[in-house]
């Protein structure tokens, strides 16, 4: 075990960022002509990453398993993207989305990397108006904001339900303007395979084009990997169902280390399961927790007879409500942390107020935000005494104002109008915190290798505050990458073009085909998704939104013959030579399966209750998270060795020098 450098600047937090700036070797522009870069995902991250480093002269590839970057799953994201502007004038500032952050975190996030984040945000908004990124305005014209989850201000920028897609689609435009200069190859539907370590520097990767079934080298200076979460090692969560760990597992395998992989966020807004043949669950804003109000019902005689389909919830009176968020956290009510908010509703679920057939569901509630509305709606409109019937009706204009695509998405997946009914809602996995370590200038642990957005472990901690992933993602490709990678290739302006012909890439592509070759032949009986789906339960009910000693170990075991029954006895029909989504699969299963082992494993080492990580050994009397800073007040980096049950942890030791370490309260 060794301790990692981060290799932090020297001097005061605020300073940081602009003295490590002044003191970087820069590449001159007619050296950046010279010099390639690989970019793997072309999401917000990656997206902008690729048009950014383009844009500055260096020769850029990029890779994407869809057929456009259109379709990343940046696209899901709905509620808004964090930036202290202080446009609402509520005492927002830089520090102060740096505070709110690693407390969001539980203080298990790197102090400076946040920082530096919170620093460029405000940038970011500018970028993208500059784009006709189609930000909401308020009556003045400004930019409007919207409060999210585990803050006391109002400092997430949205468009309408679709800030991601809007944002992406800026990304996306300045993407093509570089593949119309000639200066971004993209490479659509080829999926990362290999990295491939020359003289112990990341030189290219080996790719699969997922038309053909061929399989590519392709060769860089430097190789960038932002290719989104793991969340689908659960099978069922609000991640896209391509949405994969194979490049950044693939990368762990050549050396790169992987922090933190069970922290995971449980996002508490989303549509509960329906069915056991379920593959995919639906995300609904946080950002609907603005207005909408979270309950059961208090009396569980009537919970029992609104799952038996005798009771609606409009019947239910407020004071036979339990709006239990507001009742346990007053100073921030409905707008508590994803974390915090999921526990509170797995906890009244299993203590039987469940309101869907399975009893695994809440509501959320937007009667009030209608009247209020409706009211300040048709007294601006000069009406004083409006009837209920026109408050009602101008109070869910301007709901739809707001979050009008939302509603239609809900109304269309449960033939229910959330207008007249309550949202039904249940916790999900969504995002993960966990991912490739890497250090101040976002390099992983292999030379030449970096890692962007949800791909690395960088900014989150132990939980992610809503509306930071769109923030991370366009801070990390537009303002500080850019910056870093050109540090390290500053030393690469006599490398000249890197060789696919060397020894290193021949044996990379061995490999990729022998993994292929060895799934293809195993002709056993069950499908991928058989083994996926067993994984998912082992996943969600062992290392899921609260584990335990037993539990895990437990996991631990199941897993790894699981993937022995896999390669024993998966069934991937179709050919090599071709386009194979049962291959595609199984590839991208096989990673899962041994990323989960390592998730366990990580879980169960850490022996406290941190954000999204719950042991079930370690919580208050009133159930809230134990953290333990005495003994794991560090960042658990697991270096590669064979098998995930051999991989062997380094610490990152996390210092507090800028915010005082304390039991985080919403209280």
């Amino acid at each position: 075990m060794s301790v990692l450098d981060s290799k932090v600047p020297q001097g005061p937090i605020a300073d940081k960022w602009t003295k490590y700036k002044n003191e970087i070797d820069l590449v001159n522009p007619a050296n950046k002509r010279n010099i390639d870069v690989i970019v793997v995902g072309t999401g917000l991250a990656g997206g902008s990453a690729a048009a950014t480093l383009a844009e500055l002269g260096y020769n850029v590839k990029t890779f994407c398993f869809q057929d456009s970057p259109r379709r990343a799953h940046s696209i899901a994201a709905q509620g808004g993207i964090n930036a202290a502007k202080n446009y609402q004038g509520d005492g927002d500032s830089n520090y102060r989305l740096f505070y709110d952050t690693v407390k969001g975190g539980d203080y298990r996030s790197r102090e400076e990397n946040v920082y530096r984040l919170a620093e460029v945000s405000g940038n970011i908004i500018d970028q993208c108006v500059a784009q006709g990124v189609p930000f909401a305005r308020e009556y003045g014209g400004l930019l409007d904001n919207r409060s999210f989850g585990g803050v006391l201000v109002s400092r997430t920028f949205y468009a309408k339900g679709q800030t991601g897609q809007q944002l992406l689609l800026g990304a996306y435009s300045a993407m093509n303007r570089q593949i119309n200069r000639g200066k971004i190859q993209a490479f659509n539907r080829h999926e990362m395979m290999e990295l491939v370590v020359v003289d112990e520097k990341a030189r290219g990767i080996i790719a699969r084009d997922l038309v053909t079934g061929e399989i590519e080298r392709h060769s860089a200076h430097a190789v960038v990997i932002a290719s989104g979460g793991y969340g689908n090692v659960f099978y069922l969560s609000t991640n896209a169902m391509g949405s994969n760990v194979t490049a950044a597992w693939r990368t762990h395998k050549k050396g790169a280390f992987f922090a933190n992989p069970c922290y995971t966020q449980i996002h508490p807004t989303c549509i509960p399961v329906s069915g056991d043949l379920q593959a995919k669950l639906t995300l609904m804003s946080e950002s609907l927790r603005n207005d909408g109000r979270i309950w059961v019902p208090k009396k569980k005689e009537d919970s029992i007879a609104i799952r038996e389909g005798k009771l609606k919830p409009t019947q239910i009176d407020e004071e036979n409500r339990d709006y239990y968020l507001e009742r346990r956290y007053p100073a921030f009510g409905n707008l508590v942390p994803r974390d915090v908010a999921s526990r509170a509703a797995k906890e009244r679920c299993d203590a039987g107020f469940g309101v869907n057939k399975q009893g695994q569901a809440v509501y959320l509630d937007f009667k009030s935000a209608i009247h209020r509305y409706g009211k300040e709606k048709a007294f601006t409109s000069g009406h004083k005494n409006p009837s209920q019937e026109e408050i009602i009706r101008l109070g869910k204009q301007v709901v739809e104002s707001k979050y009008g695509n939302l509603f239609d998405m809900y109304q269309k997946i449960t033939d229910e109008n959330p207008y007249e009914t309550p949202m039904m809602i249940y916790p999900a996995v969504h995002y993960t915190m966990g991912g490739l370590w890497v250090d101040y200038d976002l390099m992983t642990t292999v030379p030449g290798c970096y890692a962007i957005g949800e791909a690395n472990f960088s900014d989150h901690g132990a939980n992610r505050l809503g509306a930071s992933a769109l923030m991370q993602g366009l801070a990390d490709g537009y303002f500080v990458l850019p910056y870093t990678i050109g540090n390290y290739l500053a030393d690469d302006i006599r490398t000249g073009e890197i060789s696919t012909d060397s020894k290193e890439f021949e044996e990379a592509e061995k490999s990729v085909r022998n993994t292929i070759d060895k799934l293809i032949n195993v002709n056993g009986e069950k499908p991928v998704d058989y083994f996926h789906r067993k994984l998912g339960l082992i996943m969600w009910n062992k290392s899921g939104m609260s584990r335990n000693a037993k539990g895990l170990e437990e996991a631990i075991h199941e897993i790894a013959e699981l993937r022995d029954e896999f390669y024993k006895n998966v069934r991937v029909t179709g050919k090599a030579e071709s386009k194979n989504a049962e291959l595609e699969k199984a590839t991208r299963v096989a990673d899962f399966l041994e990323l989960a082992e390592l998730f366990a494993k990580d879980a169960l080492h850490r022996n406290e209750s941190c954000g999204g990580h719950f042991r079930e050994e370690y919580q208050t009397e009133d159930g809230e998270a134990m953290r333990d800073d005495e003994n794991f007040k560090y960042v658990a980096a697991w270096e590669f060795k064979g098998k995930p049950s051999e991989a062997v942890m380094h610490k990152e030791d996390l210092n507090f020098e800028n915010i005082e370490l304390k039991t985080r309260s919403y209280k």
